[in-house]
């Protein structure tokens, strides 16, 4: 499947661009989405985007089937993590559960199509109107395809023209998902600007800043202080920094046969998109109790990373991120030799998985690639002040824990500063209308129209 050159992102890696260049691409988007987007209802918005993330669900959609053959050497995965959360991604797209979102967003169904009111807000003789940007402006950060995919979602749903800059090496997947659009609707495909290069294009950017109304940012705290004082005072800016997350694991549900259940919860979590989001886990805390220290759940969780791996391999790391866990591996090595607080278990032969136990129940960065801790504790409130050097940037915690126990533990994590509490084995699956860090995702796009009868 040979793709046409819609985007800047078709075109050959030796391609430059010139500011003047830019500048007609956003012009030209303004225009489209004048003619194509700006007057599209909700409804048909929708539906399109239902249907196209329905097609990405069929094995023999030739786009699925392109990211499928070429994604692991364009993105780093293996084939079958691509499969799995994309799977998991396109899923959350349905008619009912956009729909859903814009009501939690906005409050109505229809405000982003004309003036429209809650029963309170008829009873007080007011409406409101939600208008979206006329373009946006998104700065992608990291490996992950599915933040840059859910914006350009939001963004149309706004009705936004949009230019989404991928770093280095990361168009492949969002560059597919427009031309799936396109080809479902070239009309709207027209209103988005893929494009790929290299950060410090200061002049390039320049012009972006200046001519959108909003600019979003996924990244580094630094890079999003730095577009803070690039950015124009009067333009919009969303920007999601680096969070980290965590599990955490109860007695009770870490006791008998629930051990093996937990196991298999945590290694879903360590492997999706090799763990390498913002909500994948790089401790497991394990309350002490029920006869065990965590040990027992370390171990188990080993056995079931070496599972997967046979069925679900992880992708091939930089040769820095291997040099860096084959590192890590022999300082624990080293540990485990010398003190019965540390043991470790890691893959044969490759740096594809490491569990390494810990009685210091301090919050451990993970080197990630499926690299974990697992840290006993005594109750949730010493894991929270084990981890209070990162109290503020924890965005999900996988939670292990009885129907009953799970209500207050929440509370108790959201009180704490966490954005997100979901069952162990879910977090790198959050639904559609989740608030990215707390935020509303929708709702922060739009400028509201008050209309008082």
């Amino acid at each position: 499947m040979n793709l046409p050159n819609y985007f800047l992102a078709d075109l050959p890696p030796e391609a430059t661009f010139s500011p003047a260049m830019m500048e007609e691409a956003c012009r030209a988007l303004k225009r489209n989405r004048e003619q194509y987007l700006a007057g599209r209802s909700t409804a048909s918005l929708v539906r399109l985007l239902a249907d196209v993330a329905d097609n990405w669900l069929q094995s023999d959609y030739p786009f699925r089937q392109l990211a499928l053959a070429e994604g692991p050497a364009a993105t780093g995965f293996g084939a079958a993590t691509l499969a799995a959360g994309l799977d998991g991604f396109f899923r959350e797209i349905t008619a009912d559960k956009l729909n859903a979102l814009i009501v939690q967003d906005l409050g109505h169904a229809q405000r982003l199509d004309s003036p429209a009111a809650t029963p309170a807000e008829m009873k007080a003789q007011r409406a409101a109107l939600a208008t979206g940007p006329e373009l946006i402006f998104h700065i992608a950060g990291g490996r992950l395809p599915n933040p840059a995919l859910l914006s350009l979602i939001l963004g149309l749903l706004s009705r936004s023209a949009q230019v989404l800059k991928c770093p280095t090496g990361g168009s492949f997947l969002p560059r597919l998902f427009a031309h799936s659009l396109y080809e479902t609707d070239h009309k709207l495909g027209a209103c988005l600007e893929i494009a790929e290069w290299r950060g410090g294009a200061g002049a390039l950017e320049a012009v972006l800043f200046q001519t959108a109304d909003c600019v979003t940012a996924t990244g580094g705290d630094e890079l999003l202080v730095d577009l803070r004082g690039r950015i124009p005072a009067g333009t919009r800016f969303l920007g999601y920094g680096h969070r980290v997350s965590f599990g955490y694991v109860t007695a009770d549900a870490a006791a008998g046969n629930g051990a093996r259940r937990v196991a298999a919860a945590a290694a879903a979590d360590v492997v999706a998109w090799d763990q390498l989001g913002c909500l994948s886990p790089h401790v497991i805390y394990v309350e002490t109790g029920a006869g065990h220290g965590g040990e027992l759940l370390a171990e188990l969780l080993a056995v079931e990373l070496e599972r997967r791996e046979t069925v679900e391999p992880r992708g091939v790391p930089p040769p820095e991120s291997a040099a860096t866990i084959a590192s890590r591996r022999g300082l624990y090595e080293v540990r485990a030799a010398h003190s019965p607080d540390t043991r470790h278990w890691a893959s044969a032969n490759s740096t594809a998985w490491t569990v390494v136990y810990e009685a210091d129940p301090r919050f451990q960065v993970s080197c990630l690639h499926r690299f974990i801790y697992v840290k006993p504790v005594r109750d949730l409130a010493e894991a929270l002040q084990s981890a209070d050097a990162v109290r503020g940037r924890v965005s999900t915690v996988g939670l292990a824990a009885a129907e009953e126990q799970a209500s207050a533990l929440a509370a108790q994590l959201g009180r704490w500063g966490v954005t997100r509490v979901c069952p162990l084995g879910r977090m790198q699956q959050p639904p559609l209308a989740w608030r990215h860090d707390g935020r509303p995702a929708l709702a922060d796009l739009v400028t509201w129209t008050d209309w008082e009868q």
